[in-house]
């Protein structure tokens, strides 16, 4: 499919059984001696952020791509904005103030956020274990205060919904970025649609009632799907120009997803600790 494309687009022409570069290919990455077709990295992955012509920092693109309801806001030296323009393809992001709703994320273990393995290490000290390094009595002390207050968020037999002093209600899967996002997309009932992927919740509908949810996610281990990511980040993804823009779109899907986790997630039970 790839092949038919690239020939059907330009990018390869083909001679009896040879196939060779084509004028698309040499218009698109034909610069520097097609040198972006063998470099593996040109610039850093993050994004320049901008308001007006002051550079405000960088961001993770993972924030960039999720899908959003209403407007993409970014959170970066403690203030907000909104986002405006992006230019994928210069990987630069312009935003104006915003007053609150801000996000922040950065690359940790993996394409972004934590690892289901880091999430559910961060679950297991939560409940009681120990991390295997010294500690100082000051960090001691915070630890338990940690504990005191979130440990009925985390149990070690399965995953806890709850309800925040905010009033939102959220899944505790502890299952990392990737997962979670996986989820968040397999399960888009239950699930509440201004929703944005975080580390170790996902956050449902305020109204949602134990049955509902057990409705919702019964067969939902036999229909876990890829996250939905923004089109327009496709400009981001090397080469994607080259590529069926439906199998472009699901490449960096696959990237964002971490089916293996969202499976091992859904086959836990969910304990329901809502007031």
């Amino acid at each position: 499919m790839i092949a038919r494309h690239l020939i059907d687009q330009g990018y390869l022409e083909r001679d009896g059984d040879t196939v060779f570069i084509g004028p698309e290919a040499e218009l698109r990455f034909g610069r520097r001696h097609f040198m972006g077709l063998t470099a593996v990295f040109t610039t850093a992955p993050e994004f320049t952020v901008l308001a007006g012509r002051t550079e405000l920092g960088r961001v993770d693109p993972a924030v960039l791509v999720e899908e959003v309801q209403g407007p993409r806001r970014l959170l970066l030296g403690g203030r907000s904005g909104q986002v405006t323009y992006i230019d994928w393809n210069r990987r630069r992001c312009f935003v104006e103030p915003a007053d609150g709703g801000g996000r922040a994320r950065w690359t940790g273990m993996g394409i972004a956020g934590l690892s289901f393995e880091l999430s559910r290490a961060m679950r297991d000290v939560l409940i009681g274990a120990n991390p295997p390094v010294r500690l100082t009595h000051r960090a001691t002390a915070r630890l338990a205060d940690i504990r005191n207050q979130d440990a009925g968020l985390a149990r070690i037999d399965g995953t806890v919904i709850s309800r925040a002093g905010s009033g939102d209600v959220r899944w505790w899967t502890w299952a990392g970025y990737r997962a979670n996002a996986t989820l968040a997309s397999t399960l888009d009932g239950p699930t509440d649609p201004m929703q944005n992927s975080e580390d170790n919740y996902i956050r449902l509908r305020k109204d949602l009632l134990p049955a509902e949810w057990k409705a919702g996610s019964a067969d939902a281990a036999a229909r876990i799907c890829l996250p939905h990511v923004d089109e327009k980040a496709l400009a981001g993804l090397k080469f994607s120009k080259a590529l069926p823009e439906r199998l472009a779109t699901a490449t960096l899907a696959a990237r964002l997803a971490d089916l293996g986790a969202a499976a091992a997630v859904l086959a836990e039970p969910t304990w329901f600790a809502i007031g």
